[in-house]
């Protein structure tokens, strides 16, 4: 059993037809979560925020590559507070702490307090990525699950688990069920970037369970093991 996870959600999955808001989807989510706590574990969470902001892509290409980060970066934390209004809907306590200062929304970033957080039974929302450009919501999830020592990261994506090629491109490509973190940097592998692969490897997180989010009950049954997917492993 899982003492402590990080949950990574992406935004897209949130949205409707991947974009803004689908309310519907984020209840179902939330009500899931509920459930999740329920079983005891501490759980804290990290939003993309492709259902807003997609930067780089697009007409955005053109942009300095450093603000057309910090929209995206911004945009996780409309997600959060979102996500957090939600969850305290459902009757938890939740509370959204940023990585840069937004005092009148959100905490600050502490690993201190953080972990006060979890261990109090509150659900910790990370938002603004690392704070940083240049690096992927997928590097902020594993950089606050080394941090606040989490037991193992669960990336709820929009496919159900790791290939060794894109299903939505390459009808032949095979899910992989089981694999290294030094596997997947030797494959070149998306699921995670690079950055986010060498963290977990270097600090040996003992886990990383990928799923799909297609159905949001699909959180409680990967916690529970119920569900086919890949575990990411040192």
């Amino acid at each position: 059993m899982y003492k402590r996870i990080l949950l990574k959600l992406s935004g897209e999955a949130l949205g409707l037809d991947g974009k803004l808001f689908d309310h519907a989807m984020v209840e179902r989510v939330a009500k899931v979560i509920k459930q999740v706590k329920d079983t005891g574990v501490q759980l804290g969470i990290v939003i993309g925020g492709g259902n807003i902001w997609r930067g780089r892509q697009g007409p955005s290409a053109n942009m300095d590559p450093v603000i057309a980060d910090q929209m995206g970066m911004t945009a996780t934390l409309l997600n959060c507070l979102l996500m957090q209004d939600a969850l305290i809907q459902q009757g938890l306590k939740a509370v959204t702490q940023s990585a840069v200062q937004m005092d009148r929304f959100c905490e600050s970033y502490s690993t201190q307090k953080a972990v006060s957080h979890l261990e109090s039974g509150a659900v910790v929302l990370f938002a603004f990525g690392s704070g940083n450009p240049f690096f992927s919501t997928d590097t902020a999830v594993a950089l606050r699950a080394v941090e606040v020592k989490a037991d193992a990261i669960f990336m709820a994506k929009n496919i159900d688990g790791v290939y060794d090629d894109d299903p939505r491109v390459n009808p032949k490509a095979k899910l992989i069920s089981d694999i290294t973190y030094k596997k997947c940097i030797e494959m070149d592998l998306k699921v995670m970037d690079q950055t986010a692969f060498s963290l977990c490897k270097d600090n040996n997180l003992p886990e990383i369970r990928v799923f799909g989010l297609s159905e949001p009950e699909n959180i409680l049954k990967a916690l529970k093991g119920e569900l086919p997917g890949t575990v990411i492993h040192p």
